[in-house]
């Protein structure tokens, strides 16, 4: 039987195959060839006795790490203003993963109800300037879920973002129940407590929604340094008006990319985080040779 893998604990894996879900366990040929099965592959499994063998793993078209998910489709980069404070660095990270990934990318900034929106008209700017869709949430009281609600059908959603800012507590409001527990801001450290221990698919409108870990770091340094530029969509309608073939838009002559940063048309902080994110990937890989 072919099925979705929903949840996994523990060395058990809990496959969906219609409307029934077989706990399984996967065979040993996978730890010999260095894969583990993860939640949202597609698998066909073996049962007997109401007891479930994974015996093969389809094909992926793409992964995730922290938090551990195949084959999404669309990713909420939710995230805060204030409480905790907004960590731009952070945000971009997600969005370069999102990109990279493939992903379709919404960027939910919740707690709208603790800020002025005219305080951080600069923030605002520059992820418009991306291209992602934006919206404004007071996830608590519901504000703003309604416009997400229609976004879920025929897809993997993922929820990405720093701890504290309210993924479980979207999810909550999304589907009408408490499906993972909701944390408190740590007073001391100034971000949320790490609440959601594994990742899980849950069933809505034809697809998937995964709750996700919070998250403290973000690591990118797998991406090859001539992919980069990919991750920026606001690059795209430049990359073809550079000087030479294989520009990386750093220290090139002749640079479209540059150019239009000097024009205004593509935000400077979102250039100079590029610049930064591409001088670690050419640094690593000069230190790994």
């Amino acid at each position: 039987m072919e099925g979705t893998i929903i949840k996994g604990i523990g060395g058990f894996y809990y496959v969906k195959v219609d409307k029934n879900v077989y706990e399984c366990k996967a065979r040993g040929k996978f730890r010999y060839n260095e894969l583990t099965p993860m939640v949202g592959d597609n698998v066909d499994i073996s049962v007997k006795s109401g007891k479930g063998v994974i015996e093969s793993i389809h094909r992926r078209i793409n992964e995730l790490t922290r938090p551990t998910v195949a084959n999404v489709t669309q990713a909420f980069v939710v995230f805060t203003l204030v409480n905790p404070e907004v960590n731009m660095d952070l945000i971009n990270k997600f969005l370069i993963l999102c990109s990279y990934n493939n992903l379709k990318i919404v960027i939910c900034i919740n707690k709208m109800d603790l800020v002025e929106l005219k305080d951080y008209e600069n923030i605002i700017q520059l992820l418009k300037g991306t291209g992602y869709e934006i919206v404004f949430l007071k996830a608590k009281e519901g504000d703003g879920v309604d416009s997400l609600r229609h976004k879920l059908g025929d897809n993997i959603t993922v929820f990405c973002g720093p701890s504290g800012v309210g993924k479980s507590t979207l999810l909550n409001k999304l589907i009408g129940s408490d499906v993972m527990k909701t944390g408190v801001i740590s007073e001391k450290l100034g971000r949320g407590k790490h609440t959601t221990r594994h990742s899980e698919l849950v069933d809505y409108e034809n697809g998937y929604i995964v709750d996700t870990p919070g998250f403290s770091s973000l690591e990118i340094d797998f991406i090859p340094k001539d992919e980069l530029q990919y991750c920026f969509p606001e690059f795209e309608e430049y990359l073809n008006g550079c000087k030479f073939a294989g520009c990386l838009h750093y220290k090139e002559p002749g640079c479209s990319i540059k150019n239009a940063v000097e024009e205004n048309h593509i935000n400077k902080e979102r250039y100079d985080f590029y610049v930064k994110t591409l001088e670690e990937l050419i640094n690593r890989r000069i230190r790994y040779d």
